[in-house]
């Protein structure tokens, strides 16, 4: 027995009893502490209550446990189902099996753990769907002959085979996006629905796809719709010829013989198509519209999130229990920026997602909220530096769009060159310290991962020193890693430090190689 049964009436009566009589014993030790009777019946309601909430948390314990079982066991079936391939069943699988799609993995890797359990319930979901596809996974590290036959470099990869001959999965990452990808690769790019009933069902399973109504399923429009289908990797497209059907599917509808539009999960769940009925119009309004109002970045939806059309990028950095407060009003700002730019959340306390976006601003070590953008049409970053409000958000991302928001340099604190041969010199002072000095400047452009800057440093040290009191010169240094300004052009030479010569006519001059190399 997995539970043990819950205590029944039988049991509670005795238990009173011994309640009842304990409190009697008690009340005839010391007359001295008697207390009433309203006051020994008070003390029984509490112990009974107590008694109750300790048996709703062991039934709620119990529930919980029992969910967990009941997925997981799902999960274990599902994974029979994908076959594992090894050096002996590769070849015969191939050639039996017109369609074959397999994850590539390896056992310590993060995001094959991740991804696994979507791909067997994929698997499910396909055959549940009578789809010949066969669905395996080859570990490369145990397997390296068959990873390297199939092309295998890194963690996960997905292929689909037709016929023996593989292409590049391009889908999404969960098991709903496997499975429509795989069907559309397969010969299935639209599903047919025909009665409500069939459209009830249809809801209940998935959450965004593309509805299209014609009166007959033929001609220019329709033909557009089905390449449109056969193009996108990603959602699942509807056809109906019926209004009742349509509606079912679309209750906005206004069109009775023909329209397209999307529906999400959220709460824009309906967006018209108003374009021409051309696939690569389609298309394009798809992938302006498809994603969440704001979408929580993780590590299976970053591609998808990256290659987006949408170049203006906004990064809202917070606690996850910070967000959920955020969330909301931050919806409302993004439905006025909709096809004009993307809002994205990161947890600031996940380390890989957050860091690698925050030591760009040079903030690695926040745990504040903080809203970012990225123009990646033009490389480059903003950083909102007042406080980050609804209303304050609204205004960075107007101005984003009318470009009134400057560029965003990270630099480290000011630092104290009292004494110092070498200047010191960060973002903030590079202007004051390099651009505007009315001396030459010897520019030592440095990083911390530099292999010979150390060296290098000592050797600029004592140049220093040697022209200490020139009144033409000076000798300053900076940490390219931390610090940036519009005109420091970096130059890299053989994985040396930059030397770079400030002249008067302010340009800066990037030494050829194997020249102004301190050695």
């Amino acid at each position: 027995m997995l539970f043990p049964k819950k205590p029944t009436s039988g049991f509670l009566l005795p238990t009173l009893t011994l309640l009842l009589l304990l409190l009697s014993f008690s009340t005839n030790i010391n007359a001295s502490d008697r207390t009433s009777p309203e006051d020994d019946f008070d003390d029984l309601e509490q112990l009974l209550a107590l008694d109750e909430q300790e048996d709703q948390q062991q039934q709620g314990q119990e529930q919980e446990f029992s969910s967990r079982f009941s997925e997981a066991a799902v999960v274990s079936k599902a994974q029979r189902i994908v076959l594992e391939l090894n050096n002996d069943n590769s070849k015969r699988i191939f050639d039996e099996n017109e369609f074959v799609l397999v994850l590539g993995y390896a056992p310590w890797c993060v995001r094959s753990a991740e991804l696994m359990p979507h791909f067997a319930e994929a698997a499910n979901s396909l055959k549940l769907l009578g789809s010949t596809l066969l669905m395996a996974k080859l570990d490369a590290e145990r397997y390296p002959k068959v990873a390297s036959l199939f092309d295998i470099k890194g963690f996960p990869t997905l292929l689909l085979f037709l016929n023996g001959t593989s292409q590049a999965y391009t889908g999404g990452f969960s098991a709903e996006e496997i499975v429509i990808w795989v069907r559309k690769k397969t010969g299935v790019p639209v599903v047919r629905i025909s009665t409500v009933t069939e459209a009830e069902e249809f809801l209940k399973k998935h959450q965004m796809f593309v509805i299209g109504l014609f009166q007959k399923f033929e001609g220019s429009y329709y033909e557009a719709f089905i390449k449109a289908a056969t193009s996108d990797n990603e959602i699942q497209f509807i056809e109906a010829n019926s209004i009742e059907v349509a509606k079912a599917l679309y209750p906005d509808i206004k069109a009775t013989n023909l329209f397209l539009g999307l529906v999400k999960s959220e709460p824009e769940r309906y967006t018209t198509y108003e374009g021409t009925y051309e696939t690569e119009s389609i298309l394009q309004f798809l992938d302006y519209n498809k994603f969440p109002l704001v979408i929580k970045l993780s590590e299976l939806n970053s591609i998808r999130v990256y290659s987006s059309p949408i170049k203006l990028q906004v990064y809202v950095f917070a606690k996850a229990d910070v967000f959920k407060t955020l969330l909301e009003p931050l919806q409302d700002v993004a439905r006025k920026f909709i096809t004009k730019m993307m809002f994205i959340y990161i947890d600031i306390m996940d380390e890989n997602l957050a860091k690698p976006f925050l030591t760009l601003f040079g903030l690695e070590e926040s745990k504040n909220t903080l809203v970012t953008a990225f123009d990646n049409k033009g490389s480059s970053k903003f950083l909102l530096q007042s406080n980050p409000t609804p209303s304050n958000i609204e205004e960075f991302c107007s101005g984003l769009l009318h470009g009134s928001i400057s560029t965003y340099f990270k630099s480290q604190p000011i630092p104290e060159n009292k004494n110092a041969s070498v200047l010191a010199v960060v973002g903030k002072t590079f202007d004051d310290l390099v651009l505007n000095s009315p001396k030459n400047v010897l520019l030592e452009v440095y990083t911390p991962w530099c292999i010979n800057c150390e060296t290098t440093s000592k050797q600029v040290e004592k140049l220093a020193k040697h022209f200490k009191g020139s009144d033409n010169l000076v000798f300053a240094k900076i940490d390219a890693s931390a610090n940036e300004h519009p005109k420091l052009q970096v130059c890299f030479v053989k994985n040396h430090v930059s030397i770079l010569h400030l002249n008067t006519e302010y340009s800066f001059d990037c030494p050829p190689k194997d020249s102004l190399i301190v050695k």
